[in-house]
């Protein structure tokens, strides 16, 4: 059995630390990672592996609650964006030192959308947090990233799973993790009812007020602009990976239910790695049956 693996990590929100589990199952499973390609919190992630850190970044992430993601969360009333995003990669950059792409242990490249241009922007040379800040604007959240007259918005609205990108050797096997999965979520503990952080909610929303945008109280209630175009965003990058992933040959293939987690529970860290986990382990068993 071939043990080199290219590996594909998809756009999802915080659903992405998913990738976490699933590339510690991988390694623990003998598979040797010679490459990634990531969109998104995928490009994140992959880009703190690419550069021999995600043990250190899991240990960060495990450890955030409610309140320290809202500390780094440099909330801004603009019409571009509700989040700056300087702060979150100014406090990641302490954990892993910025670094050149072409100068990382293993070949690496993340996907971010042009959004003046309509077009795909692959980055696979130059300044790794450069690319992985325009990899992550999710529209309507992230202000675009701007890197000299050009703006950059989430990769994910081009290329939700970027196959076509990873670096091959001819000697590898493809491995996708996938962590928007149109699959039903199956649940294996039932998980206590969380009190709600009054400051938390208090402060998101008299932000929204000010923009006049309607936050629903529930991931049920469909009626408001924010809930509108997450909707939106999240059935088009469903589409676009159907038809990737049905265009390509994947040998291993770990997938987590869009419905496992929401797209903004960055302080369930854990948890979502843990389900990162349970996926890889279904999809390697599945592998060798």
């Amino acid at each position: 059995m071939k043990k080199e693996v290219a590996l594909v990590l998809s756009s999802g929100g915080a659903r992405g630390f998913a990738h976490i589990g699933a590339i510690k199952i991988l390694e623990d499973q003998g598979y040797n990672i010679t490459s990634v390609a990531g969109t998104s919190m995928g490009a994140l992630v992959g880009g703190i592996f690419a550069a021999g850190r995600l043990k250190e970044f899991e240990e960060w992430v495990c450890s955030l609650d409610r309140m320290e993601v809202l500390r780094l969360t440099d909330l801004t009333i603009s019409n571009k964006g509700l989040v700056k995003g300087i702060k979150i990669i100014e406090r990641i950059k302490e954990i892993v030192p910025d670094s050149r792409i072409e100068d990382l242990p293993i070949p690496y490249c993340a996907v971010a959308t042009d959004i003046l241009k309509g077009k795909e922007k692959v980055f696979n040379t130059g300044n790794l947090y450069d690319a992985i800040r325009a990899s992550i604007s999710i529209p309507t959240v992230f202000q675009p990233f701007r890197i000299g007259e050009d703006y950059y918005v989430d990769g994910g609205v081009v290329n939700p799973v970027p196959i076509n990108r990873v670096n091959r050797n001819g000697r590898d096997i493809l491995a996708v993790v996938a962590v928007n999965s149109n699959i039903p979520h199956e649940v294996k503990t039932p998980r206590q009812n969380e009190p709600e952080d009054n400051s938390y909610l208090r402060k998101i929303r008299n932000l929204q007020a000010k923009l006049s945008i309607d936050i629903p109280k529930s991931k049920n209630d469909n009626i408001g602009l924010f809930n509108l175009t997450n909707r939106s965003i999240s059935i088009m990058l469903n589409q676009i990976a159907s038809l990737t992933l049905a265009n390509h040959k994947i040998d291993i293939m770990i997938q987590v239910s869009k419905e496992a987690f929401g797209t903004y529970d960055f302080y369930k860290a854990g948890e979502i790695i843990k389900e990162g986990e349970m996926a890889a382990l279904k999809a390697l068993g599945a592998r060798k049956h």
